[in-house]
């Protein structure tokens, strides 16, 4: 179960980080310029869509290194969460603007950062 944990926290990690990145960096038009699927960027301002990133980026930064460097593991479970919310959140945007397909990989995102919220505060939390 751990080695399922560390797994797909860190594959979330990366997707996160490689997002949210892009999203902190490029301005909002270039970004839903090179973003296949990113329509939802256009409902909201550049100021929104860069906080977002960097959102993003903090949480991708507590799902893993906390527990690496063993300083204030219990943000690991914390982050996951957050990302629940986050992916609920953007879940929510999907529907809303009828985009079907993007609403079931949002709900993949919400189910994984799920597991890893459960899976660090129930059967295996760093003590």
């Amino acid at each position: 179960m751990n080695t399922a944990l560390w797994i797909v926290a860190s594959l979330l990690a990366a997707g996160y980080l490689a997002g949210g990145a892009a999203m902190v960096v490029l301005p909002k038009e270039r970004f839903r310029a090179i973003s296949r699927n990113q329509h939802y960027v256009d409902e909201f301002s550049p100021g929104f869509i860069t906080a977002l990133g960097a959102v993003k980026v903090a949480g991708a930064v507590g799902l893993v290194l906390p527990a690496v460097t063993g300083i204030a593991p219990a943000l690991v479970p914390v982050a996951a969460l957050g990302f629940v919310l986050v992916m609920t959140g953007a879940t929510t945007v999907r529907i809303v603007r009828r985009e079907w397909r993007n609403a079931l990989g949002d709900l993949v995102f919400v189910a994984l950062s799920g597991f890893v919220a459960w899976g660090r505060f129930v059967p295996e939390p760093f003590l």
